[in-house]
């Protein structure tokens, strides 16, 4: 089946009976988000679960920036400090990656997101009493919400595998899967060629790739232009009665901080909020369908995206792949969430 197949058909309008904005009811965008939990995955799991368009079922971890542990502990924290109104299952991951991911353009991954990955936000130390694994979770959720939930991974997509062999039907039951990872032209963050959620674990994701199922990658090359820097912290809320404000700026001042010292860089990349946004504001982005494999053995082009195109025909391909985004609008969308939460008194 390829890729236009799975895509939803597209009807016309009727218009009569059409529904005023005022009568149409919100449509809730019911969510998985699958993270190995720095500062950039932090930031997009509290706008998932404070956008009243989208509805989180669960989060699970995986190892990546962080280790598997680092990462259960660093979801739990995420919560803990926001404490919403609504909980989502938590999946815990003790898994280890074919490969770590130890740097980013060469600079120690402590050095630009702490050594528990969430800056100088301390973790919560306690575990939780019954943890389930990542991959039931995910599972578990999928099968009680058949074609309704999408998925968006974040880190390595190690969890998907393990989820599919669980239960075979896991990727045809999902409604989309969003996979924030590779670079088509940009070049790698880990190595020259390779971004880190695809080098540290190549396998799973050709596996992913090759799959039948509607979905999309963000690489590097789109996720890499939403960006924050010094002069945009200052439109973020700030409010010190607020938890939700002093979290954000607490992740964000030590990412910034830490990109301009190490890195030399004036602001950072806000990559997971950008295939959030690929998940919720579709209309942001162009697309095209490529016929995309990945590196698996390659000594210096580990985790590499290889990208046919040779004028292959859109039958063959077998990934939607983001080319273009709307970088302002995205990152009004981060923002307006955050204003709106403040504003309810979050």
């Amino acid at each position: 089946m390829s890729p236009e197949e799975l895509v939803p058909e597209e009807f016309e309008p009727q218009v009569k009976s059409q529904p005023t904005e005022a009568m149409a009811p919100i449509r809730r965008h019911k969510m998985i988000i699958d993270a190995d939990a720095g500062i950039v995955d932090a930031l997009t799991i509290m706008v998932a679960i404070l956008d009243p368009q989208v509805d989180v079922l669960a989060l699970t971890a995986t190892a990546g920036v962080v280790s598997g542990k680092q990462a259960n502990q660093n979801l739990q924290t995420i919560l803990n400090r926001m404490d919403p109104q609504k909980y989502p299952r938590i999946g815990c991951t003790e898994e280890e990656l074919p490969a770590s991911i130890t740097s980013l353009r060469d600079v120690p991954i402590p050095l630009l997101i702490g050594e528990n990955g969430l800056g100088d936000c301390p973790t919560t130390a306690v575990s939780l009493a019954s943890p389930h694994a990542s991959a039931k979770v995910l599972v578990d959720v999928v099968r009680s919400n058949p074609h309704e939930v999408t998925v968006i991974t974040l880190g390595p997509m190690t969890n998907i595998v393990l989820a599919c062999e669980i239960y075979p039907d896991f990727l045809q039951d999902v409604k989309s899967l969003i996979c924030l990872g590779g670079s088509i032209t940009e070049g790698g963050d880990v190595t020259a060629t390779s971004e880190g959620n695809v080098y540290a674990d190549p396998e799973a994701a050709r596996y992913v790739f090759k799959s039948k199922c509607l979905k999309t990658l963000v690489p590097l090359d789109i996720s890499d232009q939403l960006r924050l820097n010094f002069g945009a912290l200052d439109r973020l809320p700030q409010d010190s009665q607020s938890h939700i404000s002093e979290l954000v700026h607490q992740l964000l001042s030590f990412a910034l901080r830490s990109s301009r010292r190490h890195l030399g860089q004036e602001g950072i990349a806000l990559n997971g909020l950008a295939a959030l946004a690929a998940a919720v504001r579709p209309q942001f982005f162009s697309r095209r369908l490529m016929s995309v494999d990945v590196e698996t053995g390659g000594e210096l082009t580990r985790g590499m995206l290889v990208v046919d195109r040779r004028g292959v025909r859109h039958e063959e391909a077998n990934l939607e792949v983001l080319t273009e985004i709307d970088d302002h609008a995205a990152f009004d969308y981060f923002t307006g969430v955050l204003w709106s939460a403040i504003e309810n008194g979050e």
